[in-house]
């Protein structure tokens, strides 16, 4: 595998990182490689690919390291994380643009915590599809480059099960968590170099620490509009898995959404519900303001920059609730404007209490075969009526996602060595706008419940 690499994570105080070879393995095989992203990040494939990816041999140029950080995980403090399976093998250039490299399962680090830094091809299958699903729905993520097994079993509790390494690439790897981690330890130092590095890479137009937070609330908001407009439930917004620059991140027990449900939970440890579909808003802005206060050590004016920063956070609110119309007006194909808001919400609460398929009721409404179920609701007529004479654009609505179900059956197939399942969900995801010609690809399941264990993997 050939790429530009550059490596200024490296270059930054050690504190910040260890370096870190990954780990090999026995008899690395192929399962498969995005040569459209590998296109536009000006990285070739050669022949030695598979062994990059399983971490037995590194490209030239990379400088691998493990990257420290901290956090919130389901509101409980941790101070010490960092890549417990995953290396950083360097930044990619292509032009005036850089991402991140990193192999995910290659192996224990010096942050594994006892753990075995090992992957099974489950949720590396997943966070490919899911990833490049995301990508190609619009929304901002990490995406996949390359998967590979690693011909090394992985014991978890289900058993023996097959290892596999992800390859994926994000403009960076830096987390909220990341600041969390040295403002805990009053490590200025590194605190001040760690916002440097973000402001130019993330946020250049940005002069002052209140300008870049400003900014990162407006892409966080942003985002999870997005994401409640498409379904989408993260599972797990700790502050480690939420990325400063408005970029999603880390795909563990994540799923878009068969029944609609506004507290619809997508993770088993999830016991109180803090990471419903519902509740993503709160815990974005939750997320800010955790940011907002590990920036503090590095103000002189901590009074005033705690009532700046503040206000800044506050601002989440109104940033999400437009972008937040804008996606289901655009949903709906109505005019962006709080005049449209009372459909939305109309339309939200027939599918709720209807118990309607989320993707499947927005998508039916232009084609104009809308569930019997939701078609039946007594306010659907007139609902229909006046959406119809509201509406002043065409509107806009994925007509397949990866639902979990797919994905769960390319995983069982992928245990068992057979790879097609895959390849036609990956292949549907990149065209999501479009109608799957693979009719099971296209069938809603029965109402699905949080399976009995839906761990990142680790």
């Amino acid at each position: 595998m050939k790429a530009n690499f550059d490596n200024s994570y490296a270059e930054l105080p050690d504190a910040l990182f260890r370096r870190q070879n990954p780990i090999a393995v026995s008899s690395p095989t192929a399962i498969a490689r995005n040569e459209a992203l590998a296109e536009n990040l000006g990285i070739q494939f050669e022949n030695d690919w598979v062994d990059v990816v399983a971490g037995n041999v590194l490209p030239n140029g990379a400088s691998p390291i493990t990257q420290a950080y901290a956090g919130h995980q389901f509101g409980h403090w941790n101070p010490q994380l960092g890549d417990g399976r995953a290396v950083l093998l360097g930044e990619v250039v292509n032009g005036q643009d850089r991402f991140d490299l990193q192999l995910k399962g290659s192996g224990p680090t010096h942050w594994s915590r006892g753990g075995d830094g090992r992957a099974w091809v489950g949720p590396v299958l997943r966070e490919f599809v899911v990833s490049e699903a995301m990508h190609h729905l619009g929304v901002p993520t990490t995406r996949a480059l390359a998967m590979v097994f690693t011909g090394d079993p992985v014991v978890r509790e289900q058993g023996p099960l097959p290892g596999a390494v992800l390859a994926r690439v994000a403009p960076s790897h830096i987390r909220v968590g990341t600041f969390q981690y040295f403002a805990a330890r009053q490590d200025h130092t590194s605190l001040n170099a760690l916002f440097e590095h973000t402001r130019m890479r993330h946020f250049p137009n940005c002069n002052t620490s209140s300008e870049v937070l400003q900014t990162a609330v407006d892409r966080q908001a942003k985002l999870i509009a997005r994401w409640m407009g498409l379904g989408f439930i993260h599972g797990v917004m700790n502050t480690d898995n939420a990325h400063v620059a408005g970029i999603t991140i880390d795909y563990g027990p994540c799923a878009f959404m068969d029944t609609y449900h506004p507290m619809k939970v997508f993770s088993s440890i999830d016991h109180q519900g803090r990471y419903a579909f519902g509740n993503q808003p709160q815990i974005a802005a939750w997320n800010m303001a955790q940011f907002a206060t590990a920036l503090l050590p590095m103000m002189d004016d901590r009074d005033g920059a705690i009532a700046d920063f503040t206000n800044i956070v506050e601002s989440f609110g109104k940033t999400f609730e437009q972008a937040y119309r804008a996606e289901y007006c655009a949903k709906l194909g109505l005019p962006d404007d709080p005049s449209s808001d009372i459909l939305i919400q109309q339309f939200l609460t027939m599918m709720f209490e209807t118990a309607g398929d989320f993707t499947e009721s927005f998508a039916s409404l232009e084609a104009e075969d809308v569930p019997v179920s939701l078609k039946s609701h007594s306010n659907f007529a007139d609902w229909h009526s006046n959406w119809t004479s509201s509406k002043t654009r065409t509107p806009e609505n994925p007509m397949f996602i990866p639902r979990n179900h797919l994905v769960q059956h390319a995983i069982d197939a992928a245990v068992t060595g057979d790879l097609t399942p895959f390849h036609d969900l990956w292949d549907a995801a990149k065209t999501p706008f479009a109608q799957p010609d693979n009719a099971f690809l296209t069938t809603p399941p029965k109402p699905e419940q949080v399976v009995t264990q839906t761990f990142c993997g680790t």
